[in-house]
């Protein structure tokens, strides 16, 4: 392996880091390193006053190129967009890891980004998540470091109050994952109820090809006669396994063993706030063949998405 294809490889997981966050979706932040990559090989690295930043800069230029062409996708996407979640390669993160990654992985964290423009979300990004100094946020931006100053301060007041307020030690998350899955698997409706806010809200992403709600579902008693109504049809069909997505504890749904949902959750450690709830089959599908599963039948085993 040469040293130009050693170095990129040493950064790929930063780089993919970066679409990633920029796009929400696994399989376009691969394309976007990809294409990366292949600019990285045809140019002249001796004159490249530093290959990380030159890497950076591409990449974050190729996601937001690629967001401006997404977001008119996503204005004509089928009910509500949610990012896909991503499950990681190999053993389960230590607590520590999870907890570094918990808020600015999370899909509450990627929903909530969906507000910014891309150059805004870019400028942001670099600036609060990976702690890149305004000159090379301007450098990466073709800006001036004064316009990118206002940029991310735009972005951070813009943000600030949808993004999640609790910083959850990742024990208490598991702990408070694992009730709730138990309560939903044997159909425990006080349980169910006890364990979710009062004004608790679950957002579901079908994308057109399986029921979800085209708006947010309100209230701890509405979310939990849904999950009760999912036991009382299927009982013990349906099997529910906590898993780490996209950084945080999270959980998944099985039908006949057959993957149906991810389910994401903000928490403040005792009560949970916010289910994001993923059933598009296509978003699904890495989970699936990551765990060796099939995924639930197009048609559905849910009649309204939970």
């Amino acid at each position: 392996m040469s040293d130009t294809t050693d170095l990129f490889m040493r950064l790929r997981p930063r780089l993919h880091g970066i679409a990633y966050r920029m796009l929400g979706s696994p399989a376009e932040a691969e394309d976007v390193v990809q294409d990366a990559w292949l600019r990285w090989q045809s140019s002249p690295h001796d004159a490249l006053e530093s290959a990380e930043a030159w890497l950076v800069t591409i990449t974050t230029r190729l996601a937001i190129d690629r967001l401006r062409s997404a977001q008119h996708q996503r204005e004509r996407y089928v009910g509500t967009w949610l990012p896909e979640p991503l499950m990681a390669d190999g053993a389960a993160p230590s607590p520590e890891a999870l907890l570094e990654r918990a808020d600015d992985l999370s899909v509450a964290f990627l929903a909530v980004l969906e507000r910014l423009a891309p150059e805004a979300r870019a400028a942001f990004l670099l600036r609060e998540v990976f702690d890149a100094g305004y000159d090379e946020v301007a450098r990466t931006l073709d800006k001036s470091e004064a316009a990118c100053r206002q940029i991310v301060h735009r972005a951070r007041t813009q943000l600030q109050d949808a993004r999640p307020r609790h910083h959850v030690p990742p024990e208490h998350q598991l702990r408070l994952l694992r009730g709730f899955a138990d309560a939903a698997a044997s159909g425990q409706f006080a349980d169910l109820q006890a364990l979710l806010a009062e004004d608790a809200q679950l957002v579901s992403d079908g994308g057109g090809k399986v029921p979800s709600f085209g708006v947010p579902l309100v209230g701890s008693r509405r979310i939990a006669q849904l999950y009760w109504a999912v036991h009382r049809r299927h009982g013990a069909r349906v099997r529910y396994e906590v898993a780490v997505l996209s950084g945080q504890w999270s959980v998944l749904r099985f039908i006949d063993e057959a993957l149906e949902s991810a389910q994401t959750f903000q928490t403040d450690g005792r009560r949970i706030q916010v289910v994001h709830t993923q059933r598009n089959p296509d978003k699904l599908a890495r989970i699936a063949a990551a765990l060796g599963r099939p995924l639930a039948a197009v048609t559905g085993a849910v009649s309204r998405s939970s």
